[in-house]
């Protein structure tokens, strides 16, 4: 058909996506937070195996829920067929307009930060300045570096989707090199100690982590530390449920979308360990601890067995796994609109695809706009923070809908059935709903915020089906 996506996606392409998509900055950057919330080794690790299993029980479902309905779209299909198409919009709106578009714009300056490091530090020039209702904005050379990096990826994708897998693959081979070698150095070269592991972090200076959530603190909260630890833990998982979005260009997606789903998630959480596991036997809790938030812990362990020098090489890998992370995020997120302007809940030139490479050329080209428009406000990483907590509303949503579908399309081909089935999707909705609770005990005006930017998009939503009726009852008088 001229206008169908191409299966051309295989299973070692799949199992890329997926981890290109969740291994980002995260595993690099999150120990030291998560140290600084749960205060021990043991707890730090618990927290990654913790979130990686609700992850992957998130992963079984959506295993089946993929298998079932091979469709482009992923959570916007499910919703739409389990809820209605106003929870699909939903969903979708707050893909496009914050969630994708926003880790898109936060991951571009993460890359522009790592390429200043790389030169030394000093690279940074401020262009122009602006003041908005009190608020001054910079433009940076660093935005207008993150920007060309959105402009050059969103390109690459513009090509077959054949091309895209093949580029997610080799970028996931430096992913996994990156974490080996970091693991496997430490290991390895470094002059390291498991003493670290019995060692509580009670004097570190923990930058920019509050006092509830500090372990040590005189207001200290352990469930609002493990609440905080989880989260960050969950943000360096965040991306295991995308290949969905791309189910409609996998090969055999009955039998690769279930094995790369969970296969994928699984090898993330035997890295994440792995990787954290090193950290600490090189340095000690409190050590990690005071690692400043403008450095990484991956890095300091690193010069401690190839030198300070080796600053520029680990900026240059961090750089590497950030384009990964950019390429897969623009390659699943473009897939959004595209499935909404099929239903007409969207711009209806978005379902188009290029004739020459069947991807969905315009949607790419809106979501770089809207992407690079985040990065020139600055406030992209306030946006993140809302839409993690809007995420976990749909990732809930989703879940549940398995249950939906089981009664509604009992009859239905379910080449492969959620392993745990009812327990595991059961115990994924009491722990998302515990996070949920958690986020809005502790963070409340942030939380409703960022529900009021996902309600924000109703009333686009009844616009856009009250024009589409319009349409309908048009075309009907013409016909008559």
């Amino acid at each position: 058909m001229q206008n169908s996506l191409i299966r051309g996606l295989g299973l070692i392409a799949a199992v890329s996506i997926i981890i290109g998509n969740v291994v980002g900055t995260g595993v690099f950057l999150k120990a030291r937070v998560m140290t600084c919330n749960v205060g021990t080794p043991f707890y730090v690790i618990l927290v990654w195996v913790f979130a990686g299993l609700l992850s992957l029980a998130g992963a079984l479902t959506y295993a089946e829920l993929g298998a079932m309905m091979p469709d482009a779209g992923g959570e916007y299909v499910f919703l739409k067929n389990a809820y209605g198409r106003v929870w699909s919009f939903l969903y979708g709106w707050m893909q496009i307009f914050i969630g994708k578009t926003g880790a898109q714009a936060s991951v571009g300056v993460a890359f522009a930060i790592f390429l200043n490091d790389l030169l030394g530090g000093d690279f940074r020039r401020v262009l122009a300045t602006a003041n908005l209702f009190g608020t001054v904005f910079e433009l940076t050379n660093l935005q207008l570096i993150a920007i060309g990096l959105i402009a050059v990826v969103t390109l690459i994708n513009c090509a077959s989707v054949i091309v895209s897998g093949g580029f997610a693959t080799v970028l996931t081979v430096v992913k996994i090199a990156l974490i080996l070698g970091v693991g496997v150095g430490a290991f390895v070269l470094a002059d390291g100690d498991f003493v670290n592991f019995s060692q509580i972090a009670t004097g570190g200076t923990c930058e920019n982590v509050v006092e509830s959530a500090r372990y040590g603190s005189t207001n200290y909260s352990f469930s609002a530390g493990f609440g905080a630890a989880m989260l960050a833990a969950l943000w360096g998982y965040d991306g295991w449920n995308n290949l969905t979005l791309v189910a409609g260009e996998i090969k055999n997606p009955q039998r690769n979308i279930p094995l790369a789903l969970i296969g994928g998630t699984a090898l993330i959480i035997v890295m994440y360990v792995f990787v954290n596991s090193a950290y600490f036997y090189v340095l000690t809790p409190n050590e990690i601890a005071s690692v400043s938030r403008e450095s990484s812990v991956a890095r300091e362990v690193v010069a401690r067995f190839l030198g300070a020098g080796v600053v520029s090489l680990m900026a240059a890998a961090l750089m590497a796994s950030s384009v990964g992370t950019l390429h897969t995020s623009i390659l699943t997120g473009a897939r959004i609109p595209y499935a909404m302007a099929n239903d007409g809940l969207f711009f209806k030139s978005l379902s188009k695809l290029s004739v020459s490479t069947r991807v969905p050329v315009k949607a790419l080209i809106l979501q770089a706009v809207w992407a690079s428009l985040l990065t020139l406000t600055g406030s992209f990483d306030t946006l993140t923070d809302y839409v993690i907590f809007g995420s976990w509303i749909f990732y809930a949503l989703t879940t549940a809908s398995i249950f939906v579908f089981r009664r509604k399309l009992s009859d239905a081909e379910r080449p492969y059935k959620a392993f745990g089935y009812p327990l595991v999707p059961i115990l994924f909705l009491l722990v998302a709903g515990w996070l949920l609770v958690i986020t809005v005990y502790n963070s409340p005006v942030q939380s409703f915020i960022g529900i009021f930017l996902i309600v924000a998009g109703l009333p686009i939503y009844y616009y856009l089906e009250r024009q589409n009726q319009s349409f309908a009852k048009l075309h009907s008088h013409d016909k008559d």
